[in-house]
This record gives C-alpha cells, structure tokens and sequence, in this order.
C-alpha cells in the first residue's frame, strides 16, 4: 500500500469504462478515497463537490472536454497548486499538449498509459513534503 496515496481524495474521469475500471483496479489498493466520472460534466459536479487532491482526466469526454473541465476545476488556483491534474488521451499533438500545460496540468500522457507509470506519477506529485 502506498502510503503517499492514503486516505488522499482521487477523482479517475474516462468515458471508456475499460479503462475507468482498470484505473479504479490500480488505485483502489493505495488507500486513496476515490470518485469516478464518465463525462465532463459529472467529473465538474465531483471536483467542486469533494475537492480532490489529484484528478486523472481524459481529454475526450461527453457533455464537457477534459480541456474544459480543467478550465473549471483550475480557475483562480495557483499553478502547482491542488487538484493536481494528470491529463491521458488518444491525441498524439503537441499543441494540445501545450495547451493542457497552460490550464496548468501537472502531467499529460498519451494512452495508452501504463497503471504503474500513472500510480509512480500520482505517488510523486502527491507526496507529503519532509518536515
């Protein structure tokens, strides 16, 4: 069990229930309390609802893109600041990329992504600093 992730509110959002499920697999040992969302405005609802410490958001989403969930859940925050957001998608573009970075995305990845690598992310950017 990681002890980085313990009782740390994640928010996994992905239409594609394979991989919410297997995203859910992997976190659900860690300890983290977590929430799921298919779409973008669900993933809005439960963000602004429970405050997550780490968001792993798709970028194509129904009812709202990841690009403008971000939008929402970021607004006014400092950049580096909670929900840190690790953004996955199917888009191999830079430019989307960028974008992504100027909303203030911690981490972008392309799918497919493996579990441990989104967990070791998560783990890092979750991390409680040393006293």
């Amino acid at each position: 069990m990681s002890v980085n992730l313990e009782n740390k509110r994640i928010l996994l959002v992905d239409d594609d229930n394979d991989i919410l499920m297997s995203m859910l697999a992997a976190f659900e040992p860690t300890g983290a309390v977590i929430d799921t969302a298919r779409d973008g405005n669900k993933a809005v609802e439960l963000a602004e609802k429970h405050q997550p410490d780490l968001v792993i958001l798709d970028m194509m989403l129904p009812g709202r893109s990841g690009f403008l969930v971000m939008e929402k859940i970021k607004a006014r925050k400092p950049k580096n600041s909670k929900p840190f957001v690790i953004m996955i998608t199917g888009n191999q573009g830079s430019r989307h990329k960028m974008f992504a970075e100027s909303l203030g995305v911690s981490e972008y990845f392309n799918k497919p992504v493996k579990l441990d690598r989104l967990l070791t992310s998560a783990e890092k950017l979750l991390a409680t600093p040393a006293v």
